[in-house]
């Protein structure tokens, strides 16, 4: 069966050599004059026996993927995907179906020359678990925001080095809570730091500026994966990728006028549409024939743990005071409809462990302004309003459904905190205990801590910052944090961990699963 030492020696293997398949072999030609793999491979949205692999080409080619169970690639099954063309600036993936349960599964990439088929990329290779049978232990890691404040990648200081932090904890999968690119902030050749040396970054075209047009979105995914820490994890780890501000502007809504001098487009869902489209090519998420845009979804992963990733952007009414005293358009966080799919899915849910990954956090106070609040949080304290109204309807309705062991991650605030919610500490009483645990940032600027609100009672049991820390330090500091999850068998413990870029765990707790 395959291992992660074949692993490596298939990766330097497929490098080498050209042929492809074990099919007939591909014209020797110069390398310009065949088609090249650009970006690397990676894997999403792994559950249930499928898995999705993508892949970039430098020109108008064919993917086609091979896969198996053994380093050897016998008995392999091959796939013949889409066309890579330059309206999905030249990305493509491929949905692999009918996966044995709880194996190592090998694949590789390769593109066949559209004008001439037998010219073909020399192939790369990628590895993923596939979800586990019954009774399988499941670890995976969790962060989010990169690239942000203007720090990308500096290969002095390692590059984005917490990505092989992140690969050396050899989790299952990886939940990216989103702000995978900051299109709003321009990525200079040098920061001065407070300590008198200076951030070098890689810097390109596409980086230069706000992104406004689409190649400009799509530029910003093109940077981060020129970072081989990035590259490497997506090659030996799959993805569950969800998306928040940052990956358009920050603090979008929809319906926003932008009133920014560094942008000529002022209408951000026009923004929104193209930085959505360069989201769905970029990343290895499952296509969904009946709502193609639709980011939210539930990825199962055996018989202990479902996924549950939100969208809380796409659906928000507009920042504002929230304090509004109905639940309704104006105070809209989730919307009526995922809100109602995500009850449901909870509700009907047989998984031991449920985890909602939420791009913003519920109790941290996320302002947007003097007097406006960017995220559910209104900063009062008191009883539900404006977006409270639909965490509290939801949270209502789980504890009268009796659904047990719903534990909350995200990410958003650049730090790391767990946060134990209960109803002796709250102002809205009709719920049921539960923990949220906060990681991050992965490569951006530092911030916090952050102010808890108490209308839903939580409580900080951890938090990253030392005191006194002064925001927005740069990843050379080395406050950058991660999480890991272990849920061990079906009906078992789940194991929290939060750790900092060199994988060393600042705290962890054991949850027991609640019958």
């Amino acid at each position: 069966m395959l291992t992660r030492r074949g692993f490596g020696s298939l990766l330097l293997a497929s490098a080498a050599s050209p042929r492809a398949f074990g099919q007939a072999p591909a014209v020797v030609v110069a390398e310009n004059g065949r088609p090249r793999i650009t970006h690397g491979v990676a894997s999403g949205d792994v559950g249930e026996g499928s898995a999705v692999v993508w892949s970039r080409a430098d020109r108008p080619s064919r993917m086609v993927v091979e896969y198996a169970t053994t380093e050897s690639f016998r008995d392999a099954r091959r796939v013949v995907g889409p066309a890579a063309l330059p309206e999905d600036d030249f990305t493509a993936r491929v949905v692999l179906r009918d996966l044995p349960a709880g194996q190592r599964i090998c694949y590789r990439v390769t593109f066949q020359d559209l004008a001439t088929p037998r010219r073909q990329a020399l192939a790369e290779v990628g590895t993923f678990l596939s979800s586990p049978g019954l009774g399988g232990n499941v670890t995976f890691a969790w962060g989010g925001d990169v690239a942000g404040q203007g720090f990308g990648i500096d290969p002095s200081h390692g590059g984005m080095r917490i990505f092989e932090s992140i690969r050396q904890d050899r989790p299952d999968f990886f939940l990216h809570s989103g702000d995978h690119i900051y299109a709003d902030n321009p990525i200079p050749a040098e920061i001065a730091l407070d300590d008198g040396s200076t951030w070098r970054n890689l810097v390109t075209e596409s980086t230069s500026k706000v992104a406004e047009t689409l190649d400009e979105f799509r530029g910003r995914y093109r940077y981060n994966r020129l970072d081989e820490n990035a590259r490497k994890l997506s090659a030996e780890v799959p993805m569950l990728a969800q998306w928040d501000d940052h990956e358009t502007r920050n603090n979008w809504f929809p319906g926003q006028v932008i009133e920014d001098a560094r942008y000529a487009v002022k209408d951000v869902d026009v923004l929104a549409a193209r930085a959505r489209r360069a989201f769905s090519e970029w990343l290895p998420i499952r296509p969904r024939g009946d709502d193609p845009e639709r980011i939210y979804r539930s990825v199962k992963y055996g018989p202990s743990l479902e996924v549950f990733l939100l969208d809380q952007r796409s659906y928000r009414g507009a920042n504002s005071s929230n304090r509004q005293a109905t639940l309704g358009e104006p105070s809209s966080f989730l919307g009526p409809e995922q809100a109602a799919w995500l009850a449901r899915a909870l509700e009907t849910s047989t998984a031991t462990w449920k985890v909602v990954a939420s791009d913003m956090p519920i109790g941290l106070v996320v302002r947007d302004g003097p007097a406006g609040f960017e995220a559910l949080a209104n900063g009062d304290g008191g009883p539900p309003l404006g977006r409270e109204l639909e965490t509290a309807a939801l949270l209502g309705r789980l504890k009268a459904a009796k659904v047990r062991n719903v534990v909350w991650l995200t990410a958003d605030v650049h730090y790391a905190a767990a946060h134990h919610y209960d109803p002796a500490r709250a102002r809205f009483l009709d719920f049921d205990p539960f923990w949220e645990f906060v990681a991050g940032p992965l490569n951006a600027g530092t911030f916090g801590p952050g102010e808890l609100d108490a209308t839903f009672g939580p409580e900080v049991r951890f938090n990253s910052i030392p005191k006194g820390l002064k925001p927005n330090r740069s990843p050379a500091e080395g406050f950058q944090f991660y999480g890991v999850v272990r849920v061990r068998g079906t009906g078992g413990p789940m194991n929290v961990a939060l750790k900092d870029i060199d994988g060393k765990t600042l705290y962890a707790i054991d949850l027991d699963p609640v019958a």
